[in-house]
């Protein structure tokens, strides 16, 4: 969240953001909103000031009772009452100026590129596309030649969007799990289990709430969320705490699954695992100093990537145009890995850093050891990686024209399976 110091500050920065980031607010609201907020507090104060001198003038006309009047005491309550009433007005401004700044969008960082998603920028590619000498099959008739999942019964048991994986499909999509879990934990990570389930705060600390509630499932009788990623749980641990700068950078891993209503996909290609109402995915989280939070972007990007590279799968890292950035992020690389049968790339993994939109949000500070001052750190997040696209280049790049799937033998050990 921005501060009203920033954004008064920097009001044309803060326009453009708004304008790339399509957000529906007027920060001409929120400028007329904080003004009327300084103007009360003003009053306010003026106003106390005016009642501490009443209560001298009180206290000194009571130790001489011939001069002791009773106007002091009908003025004294007639600022009081003023005064109640002014912070009834001050606590009405304030909700209102609240909600507004959960709607205004994290500032874009100066390296993005200016544009919408056509402008993304393609900064690197590995690999190359794997070539065949047959009619290859899509991954939806590899699961079902391969027996790997029950499109079908599936939707019979929660609807489209929530897949059945079975048998050796079951056990590759664990395997991948357990792969990256122990990847990215021999890269410095911190491996984490957390709660599926949270609560209103927790999603507002990353931003997904309340702009997007629409897309998250809400248990209505607990009143708790399920996540659309672990990223809002992992973010979260650290909640109105101040961190030791000594222990900065820290990362975590953290497997969990993921619940999104997907309620803007109308029209989108959703079918087989392309796009899931739940899906699998191993998230990585940083907290780092504000001076390292850009070059620990580009650390995560080349750790998310190392999944690819070790399962051999071509891939681009693309660099997010201005109107394609989430809400939330600062700037953004995406990694998009090559899906032979739709013929196209397939965003597996988004890099982002949210210097200190998400810690301001969650009260997440650390003392600077040189100032001695707290300061908000900088989070980072990145996918490594989300297994339902991982899953249909894996299975679509490594077929055979029998529709058999020769998987990455690095996988064997994790599937106990030739």
């Amino acid at each position: 969240m921005l501060s009203l110091k920033y954004i008064t500050e920097n009001t044309e920065l803060v326009k453009e953001s708004i304008q790339h980031k399509k957000c529906d607010v007027n920060i001409s609201d929120v400028l007329s909103l904080d003004k009327s907020r300084k103007s009360i507090i003003n009053k306010v104060e003026k106003l106390k000031a005016n009642r501490n001198n009443l209560n001298k003038e009180i206290s000194k006309s009571r130790n001489d009772k011939s001069n002791f009047s009773n106007t002091l005491i009908n003025d004294m309550k007639k600022i009081s009452k003023e005064i109640k009433e002014l912070d009834k007005e001050l606590d009405v401004i304030k909700n209102k100026l609240n909600n507004k700044l959960l709607y205004i969008p994290n500032i874009i960082h100066s390296s993005c590129p200016r544009g919408t998603v056509d402008d993304n920028v393609v900064i690197k590619e590995w690999g190359e596309k794997p070539k065949f000498t047959f009619d290859i099959k899509d991954h939806k008739d590899l699961c079902e030649i391969n027996n790997l999942v029950d499109f079908k019964r599936a939707a019979n048991i929660s609807g489209s969007g929530f897949p059945l994986y079975t048998n050796l499909g079951a056990k590759l999509e664990r395997g991948l799990i357990n792969f990256m879990l122990d990847i990215h934990s021999k890269s410095g990570y911190v491996e984490l289990f957390p709660p599926f389930l949270v609560n209103t705060n927790s999603p507002k600390t990353t931003g997904n709430l309340p702009k997007f509630s629409e897309d998250m499932y809400f248990i209505d009788n607990d009143n708790l969320y399920c996540i659309p990623t672990a990223e809002v749980p992992v973010t979260n641990m650290y909640i109105n705490e101040t961190l030791n700068e000594d222990n900065l950078p820290r990362k975590y891993v953290a497997y969990s699954a993921c619940f999104r209503r997907e309620a803007g996909s109308y029209g989108k290609d959703t079918k087989g695992l392309l796009r899931l109402h739940q899906f699998n995915k191993v998230e990585l989280v940083k907290f780092v100093k504000p001076e390292e939070s850009y070059n620990e972007l580009e650390l995560l990007l080349i750790d998310a990537e190392k999944i690819l590279q070790k399962l051999n799968l071509h891939y681009r890292v693309i660099s997010l145009a201005s109107g394609d950035l989430s809400f939330s992020a600062a700037k953004c690389y995406d990694i998009e890995v090559w899906s032979p049968y739709e013929n196209k790339y397939l965003e597996v993994s988004s890099c982002s850093n949210f210097e200190s939109f998400q810690s301001t949000r969650g009260n997440i500070k650390f003392r600077n050891k040189k100032t001695n001052k707290l300061e908000f750190l900088h989070t980072l997040n990145g996918s490594g990686l989300a297994t339902p696209r991982l899953m249909v280049a894996l299975l679509e790049t490594f077929q055979d024209e029998n529709g058999n799937i020769k998987i990455p033998s690095i996988l064997n050990q994790y599937m106990n399976y030739e």
